[in-house]
């Protein structure tokens, strides 16, 4: 218990860690707005997956966002061993989260089907006082 309360802890680290470097080190006009949402870190801390979002939806923005952040991991990787102390800084992966995007594209949805029952509801009210 205590070895996954580390792990945590740890990925927390990384996550900030990255989170700033990308806000303040990494120059890239292909990244845009880019929000680390969350870090899964391996057992023994030698990987972390990194999971981000961009403020775009387009597919080719966020493909070409994923491969500015390939082309910048050898350079994040030195930051984050600078900014977190570990034996060994992890070796870094970064994944589009798709969470965000299908939040938002269920919550349109239930706005959408909140408003369509409502125009249903007032044509049916409209009917019963013609009668």
């Amino acid at each position: 218990m205590a070895n996954s309360n580390r792990v945590f802890r740890v990925g927390q680290q990384v996550q900030q860690a990255i989170a700033m470097i990308l806000q303040r080190e990494i120059r890239d006009d292909r990244l845009g707005m880019v929000t680390v949402s969350d870090v899964e870190m391996s057992r023994d801390l030698a990987y972390a997956k990194v999971f981000v979002t961009f403020l775009f939806d387009e597919q080719e923005k966020i493909d070409g966002a994923m491969a500015a952040l390939e082309d910048h991991k050898k350079m994040i990787r030195m930051l984050l061993g600078s900014a977190v102390k570990l034996r060994v800084t992890p070796e870094v992966k970064f994944q589009f989260d798709k969470s965000l995007v299908e939040g938002m594209r269920l919550s349109s949805l239930a706005s959408q089907a909140v408003k369509n029952d409502e125009l249903r509801r007032g044509e049916d009210k409209k009917d019963e006082s013609e009668e």
